[in-house]
């Protein structure tokens, strides 16, 4: 039992000499150094060897003429062709993996890239790879960031990604990320780095086993090149906060995918650099708090106003009140961290494409995009359009899109105070609305007003398409202008929707002087508000 003790304590010490690499060695047998070395590393015991070059040959062939119907024989002619002098055993890249002692025959890089990115076309472009093919991301965080990463080397969207994490990978962890138990208590970084070489060993991976913090963050950003995105998918709240500080500063976009209703929040500061983090909701946050929060149950509160409790899942509210009661921590499933990975790449390939451009906060519910029909007849189910309950609009949801749009207060605009401001929102919904359904919300911030239109008020047969709420809205508007004008305000209202955000109907400003004298002739309509309203 001694022996076999010790020879266990021997391979475990061997094993923890490997755990630290991720980076596989590249032979390439036509240079005579290289072709030593890999004569040697044949001699090694348990060596794995994969030379399934031939095959990839004739996909190669295959691929350079996609109209042509080649016989076997016409396809070896044309690889003979395209080796020339060369032999098959020298031709391309050898590849060991030290981790896993794998020895694998490729084609040379840009040939292996056609062939593996090929059934990428024509949703990707040629040209559109060329251009991904410059680009460099960062991913912080690899649990959900884990599903990102590898979904990104597999469709091979970038020239390198740059990990942090500083967890070890936990048994625990199998629920959701895509490894093996033999991983477990290897760096989540050096996980992750592995399967992206062992998929595309040409894909140049930089690990941060640290993780990110103030010491490496510049390297993190900015060394060999400046990343082109950010995936932020962190459990440390001040790193969440401190990686968008500087992202922001050195305008770079950031992308986060919370597996909780597959929320995506993107943040162009590439295009506005004075954007507030987060869309305005942590700017209540300490950061000195932040760093101070150890405990999951500590970290909560901040979490929900990072996620925003009003738009998370019932399940994910529940659970939290049972953290570090009958819980460890807060669930994530495989299922939603491996949609969110899927989401998130899409989501950044086109970011990266400039193909998409705007900011804010995203969900795709796979319970409200697919859920269950209540009736009992599934014919009718099948003929009926398929209907889903308006939601109604939360005040968070109003604050950020108020924080991204308010306009200063300039020399020439006022600032209304709380009272001046209910006094014009009485008048406004005053005003007549289809079976009374009153389909408006209404927002101050900063001598801004913003009306958003409340989809669940209108939720009823008498607001077909949402046409008697337009007529509501608009009278709406009308009552304040009238309101506003008799009371010396002079309101310039600033019309929606704008796109991906079609709730806000209308943003106002109000003016010290009259930019529009002749309106003044109708101002005696103010009177009859009241006269016409509906209770």
């Amino acid at each position: 039992m001694q022996e076999f003790v010790e020879k266990l304590k021997e391979l475990k010490k061997a094993q923890n000499q490997l755990n630290a690499i991720y980076r596989p060695d590249f032979y390439f047998l036509s240079k005579k150094s290289d072709l030593d070395r890999f004569t040697q590393l044949l001699l090694t015991p348990g060596i794995s060897v994969t030379d399934q070059i031939h095959d990839q040959l004739k996909e190669l062939i295959k691929l350079r003429h996609p109209s042509l119907k080649l016989t076997e024989t016409e396809i070896d002619e044309k690889i003979s062709h395209y080796l020339g002098s060369e032999s098959i055993h020298e031709y391309g890249t050898w590849v060991h993996y030290p981790w896993s002692n794998r020895l694998v025959h490729l084609l040379n890089e840009s040939d292996f890239i056609d062939v593996r990115t090929s059934r990428n076309q024509l949703k990707i472009t040629l040209e559109e790879r060329k251009v991904l093919e410059e680009k460099i991301i960062g991913v912080i965080g690899l649990s959900v960031g884990q599903s990102v990463s590898v979904t990104i080397a597999m469709e091979r969207i970038c020239k390198e990604i740059r990990l942090a994490d500083f967890d070890l990978l936990e048994l625990t962890n199998l629920n959701r990320i895509r490894t093996g138990i033999h991983n477990l208590s290897l760096a989540k970084v050096y996980s992750v780095a592995r399967e992206i070489s062992e998929i595309d060993p040409f894909i140049n991976v930089v690990c941060f086993p640290e993780g990110l913090n103030e010491a490496n963050m510049n390297d993190f950003f900015l060394k060999n090149g400046k990343l082109d995105l950010l995936i932020e998918e962190s459990d440390g709240f001040d790193i969440k906060l401190l990686s968008r500080y500087k992202a922001r500063e050195l305008k770079i976009p950031v992308l986060m995918e919370a597996s909780d209703r597959c929320t995506v929040d993107v943040e162009r500061f590439d295009l506005d650099p004075q954007r507030p983090i987060l869309h305005g909701l942590v700017d209540h946050l300490d950061l000195k708090t932040l760093k101070s929060l150890k405990t999951t149950e500590e970290k909560i509160p901040y979490m929900l106003d990072v996620l925003g409790i009003e738009t998370s899942s019932i399940r994910l509210r529940a659970s939290m009140i049972e953290i570090e009661q009958t819980i460890n921590t807060w669930p994530q499933l495989a299922s939603a961290v491996t949609m969110g990975g899927g989401i998130a790449t899409d989501v950044a390939r086109r970011v990266l494409l400039d193909q998409f451009r705007s900011s804010g906060r995203f969900h795709v519910d796979i319970e409200e995009l697919i859920g269950d029909n209540k009736s009992s007849d599934r014919n009718e189910v099948q003929n009926k359009k398929d209907y889903k309950p308006k939601i109604s609009l939360k005040e968070n949801e109003m604050q950020r899109i108020a924080s991204d749009l308010a306009l200063p207060v300039a020399n020439d605009n006022l600032e209304l105070d709380t009272k001046q401001i209910e006094s014009l929102v009485h008048a406004a919904i005053s005003a007549p609305s289809g079976g009374n359904s009153q389909p408006w919300k209404w927002y101050s911030l900063k001598g801004n007003l913003f009306l958003f239109f409340d989809a669940e008020r209108s939720d009823t047969l008498l607001d077909f398409e949402n046409i008697a709420s337009c007529f509501s809205l608009g009278a709406a508007i009308e009552n304040l202008t009238l309101r506003a004008r008799k009371n010396g305000f002079f309101p310039q209202p600033r019309y929606f929707p704008i796109p991906n955000e079609k709730r806000l109907i209308c943003q106002i400003v109000f003016k010290k002087a009259d930019p529009e004298p002749e309106l003044k002739k109708f101002e005696y309509l103010s009177d009859s508000i009241e006269k016409r309203m509906t209770s």
